[in-house]
Order: C-alpha cells, then sequence, then structure tokens
C-alpha cells in the first residue's frame, strides 16, 4: 500500500525523485563534456545512497567537510578529500583510522597544520596527499598569495609521509547570476594563473587542481589549468541557489513539507516548521536593483506559490506573508517550503523522505553522516 505525503508527521523534508535525479545527471555531463573530474561535495546531502549514484555516475571520489562525513563514505569509496582545515589531535587520529585502503587527501593552509597531520600519519605509518589552499576572493581560509603557495608547496613536498599534489580553492564569493560572473570568473583565473605559474617555475607543478562550487560550478571550464570540480548544493538546490540562477526553479529538489496550524492573525498563516526545520538564514543570492521582495527576502518560499515567503519565525512556528497572493490557506493545508539553504535543513534531520509524483512517498533513507558523533573515550551522562 503507498505512503502518501499527507500522512507524513510534519515538518518533513521530501525530495522529488526525478529532479533529485536530473540535477545528478546535469553535473555529471557538465563534467564529462569539459573533461573535468567530479569530487562532489557531500555536506549538502550527507546520505550514501546519493554518494553512490554520483559515483555511479562517474565521480572520481568524494569531498566532505568532517571527518564524520569521511568515516561514513569510506564505505563507498577509495578516494576522499577533506576539504577543510584538520587541527585537533582526536580529530586528526579519527581521520588516520580510516580504512588503509582510502587514498586520503587533506586540503590545507599553514605550515603548522601540515606538521600536525605528518606527524600523526606516521605514527600510523600512513600516506596523505596534500593540496595546498588558495583564498581567491571568499577571504576565509586558504594562502594569500602566489608566493605563500610555493612556500606551502615547498614546506609539504619536503615533510615525510606527505605527498604534495596540488592545489584547491573554493569561489565561494562568485554569486552572482551565471550571465553576471565573467568578471569575478576572469579575476579567479587570473589568481590562480599566477599561483600555477609560480609552481612551475618552483618544479611544484601540480598534479590536481580542485575547486568549485555550485553557483561556479557551471562556468569553471573557464578558468585555464583547473583539473577538477566540487560542487555540493547542486544535488538538491536551493533558495539561494535559484536566486542567482545556478538553476531553475523546476529544479529545486528538496522541500520542507508543513502543515498550517492558524490563521488567526489577518495577513498571515503560521505553519509548524519553524528555525529548528528551516534554520535561519536569510536570502543571499542576487539583488538586483527594483528585483521582486518575494525572490530576495524571508527565509523560505512555497514550492507552488513563490511569492509567499516565510517572513519570520520562532523555533516552531513559521510565519507566512500573505501580501502578494490571493491564496486562502486553512488550517491543516499541507505545503512545501523551499528553504533558503538546503544544506543546513539537511542537517536538521534523521531521514530524508523521497517522493515520486505530486504525493507519494517512495522511499526514504537516513541522514547518516550528520553530526559529529563524540568518541567513545568520552563518558555520557
Amino acid at each position: 500500500m503507498p505512503l502518501y505525503l499527507e500522512q507524513l508527521e510534519t515538518p518533513a523534508p521530501v525530495v522529488d525523485l526525478d529532479r533529485l535525479a536530473m540535477n545528478l545527471d546535469r553535473m555529471a555531463a557538465y563534467a564529462a563534456v569539459h573533461g573535468l573530474r567530479l569530487r562532489p561535495h557531500v555536506k549538502t546531502h550527507k546520505a550514501p545512497r546519493i554518494a553512490a549514484e554520483q559515483l555511479r555516475l562517474g565521480a572520481v571520489g568524494l569531498t566532505c567537510a568532517t571527518v564524520r562525513e569521511a568515516e561514513v563514505m569510506a564505505e563507498l569509496t577509495d578516494d576522499l578529500l577533506l576539504a577543510f582545515p584538520i587541527a585537533g589531535t582526536t580529530r586528526l587520529r579519527r581521520l588516520m583510522n580510516l580504512p588503509p585502503r582510502v587514498r586520503l587527501t587533506v586540503m590545507l593552509d599553514s605550515q603548522r597544520t601540515a606538521v600536525q597531520l605528518a606527524a600523526a600519519a606516521d605514527e600510523v605509518g600512513r600516506e596523505v596527499h596534500v593540496l595546498v589552499e588558495q583564498d581567491v576572493g571568499m577571504r576565509r581560509t586558504g594562502v594569500q598569495d602566489a608566493d605563500a603557495v610555493v612556500r606551502l608547496a615547498e614546506f609539504v613536498a619536503d615533510r615525510e609521509p606527505l605527498r604534495y599534489e596540488g592545489v584547491g580553492f573554493y569561489p565561494g564569493h562568485i554569486r552572482a547570476a551565471i550571465g553576471e560572473q565573467q568578471p569575478m570568473v576572469a579575476g579567479l583565473a587570473r589568481t590562480l594563473g599566477a599561483s600555477l605559474e609560480a609552481l612551475e617555475k618552483a618544479g611544484l607543478a601540480p598534479k590536481v587542481v580542485s575547486g568549485g562550487s555550485t553557483p561556479a560550478a557551471w562556468r569553471m571550464h573557464e578558468v585555464p589549468g583547473l583539473t577538477e570540480v566540487r560542487p555540493g548544493t547542486y544535488v538538491y538546490n536551493d533558495r539561494a541557489t535559484a536566486a542567482v540562477a545556478a538553476c531553475e526553479w523546476d529544479e529545486l529538489a528538496l522541500t520542507v513539507l508543513a502543515t498550517v496550524v492558524s490563521t488567526s492573525v489577518p495577513g498571515q498563516a503560521v505553519i509548524d516548521a519553524g528555525s529548528k526545520a528551516l534554520g535561519r538564514e536569510p536570502i543571499d543570492g542576487a539583488r538586483a536593483e527594483g528585483a521582486d521582495p518575494a525572490a530576495t527576502t524571508g527565509f523560505g518560499a512555497l514550492l507552488d506559490r513563490p511569492e509567499v515567503t516565510v517572513s519570520r519565525m520562532s523555533e516552531e512556528h513559521g510565519i507566512l506573508d500573505l501580501s502578494r497572493t490571493d491564496w486562502k490557506p486553512r488550517i491543516g493545508d499541507q505545503v512545501r517550503v523551499v528553504p533558503n539553504h538546503v544544506c543546513i535543513v539537511v542537517h536538521l534531520n534523521d531521514v530524508i523522505y523521497g517522493v515520486r509524483g505530486h504525493d507519494v512517498v517512495e522511499t526514504k533513507w537516513p541522514v547518516a553522516a550528520r553530526g559529529r558523533e563524540a568518541p567513545e573515550a568520552v563518558p555520557a551522562w
């Protein structure tokens, strides 16, 4: 007997399986057409089921942000990249405990991190590959210029059992609409090009040049020297991704199913999805002058009525702004909310429901790599 959306207890994250498949196919095809290695970031879905499909479609390996993600994804692939600065004895030892068959690469931006990583790897007799991270505009992590890239690459290359592999970067500052990204992509190419030229002169030409984010992914083939792309959000997409035209509205795969619980206050309706279901991240997409407020404000929007936004939230309450619609919601109505930032929503849930068509719940899967899972050596209360 089939299960229907109306039978789910809300709020609940639901994924349109047809849209998910389309998104996975689209990115795999893009990478293949442009001769780029696809190493998708699992931070968005955190699910072995989806990672397995990415690998089936040609991904060369997976990118992780946490040791927990790496531990879970090691069950699927022998090739993992940790694209986050690794620090702390406990975290390093957990990372070194990954199965020996896993070809482990770590992205780092300091000699101190390299020393600690080398010591941890030497302790277990493990070879670890390294990408030197460069800041190309995000102003978050990464060394700052070509000279610093060369210095750190030389340091890594001389430190056993590390293996210098190349350069990594995250172009998260490129969030304009795709058609308006050319100046930023050109600037990225110049910055990266200077580093690649300097590395070549130093006898450290990289085997791997790895970068990418979903908003900028579709123009990464315009960056000379790039060998690998690491998008993550594309599997589900979200309202911020749509705001910069990195996806169409009909490519939004994940929504939060919610129920209208109150219509007492004029001009609004209350749903049972608040900050604990949707996160509390404002929309940060393109804000062109004169842009529709429904596309650039609020904490989410209804999938079938994008003009209806979640204007404010409490922990369990989401307030729908009805000022731009003639829709008259009733208590008990179900709605599907497109979140601003899908990665946060996934991390808030243990299970994702897969939907086929408008209302048939076909399957579900666990968000197996969420959380940090404290080591067993730490006593529980």
